[in-house]
């Protein structure tokens, strides 16, 4: 395989990584939203409302930032470099799941402590980031430092 067919293949799996955790947060919302879930299974739990909703403002404010600079860590962007295919893959599909995961989490939380805005909003932020992430051929070209 050429160095531009394995790029395009890797591109195509981080953009499925993302498409997957996109469609899965709006399965959640279209099975509330139209009432086939109730919303609010937890809603009378404050403690464990307080717990989780403190959980994923440190998870969430912590993962963003981390996975937007994560490729200008030293030992990431080495990693990289030394293995454009492998490193790629593996950083891009962490620096993924880093702003992901926790979009997924907020989008069912949202719901299950009975529509708490503050999960929707840190909902809302993730989805936003995928976009600074979002991997395009120019964005993995020039991550991995290969021309085509």
């Amino acid at each position: 395989m050429q160095v531009n067919e394995i790029m395009d293949r890797v591109r195509r799996i981080l953009a499925a990584e993302m498409w997957a955790c996109v469609i899965v947060s709006l399965a959640v919302v279209l099975l509330y939203e139209t009432d086939l879930l109730l919303p609010g299974l937890l809603h009378g739990d404050v403690n464990t409302q307080f717990i989780v909703k403190a959980m994923m403002e440190v998870v969430t404010i912590c993962m963003i930032p981390l996975a937007l600079r994560l490729f200008r860590f030293r030992p990431v962007s080495k990693s990289i470099c030394n293995d454009a295919v492998n490193g790629l893959l593996t950083w891009g599909s962490l620096r993924m799941m880093m702003i992901c995961l926790p979009m997924t989490a907020n989008t069912l939380f949202y719901y299950l402590f009975g529509l708490d805005v503050t999960f929707g909003y840190m909902g809302i932020i993730c989805l936003i980031c995928i976009l600074f992430i979002y991997p395009s051929r120019s964005r993995c070209i020039s991550e991995t430092g290969k021309e085509k």
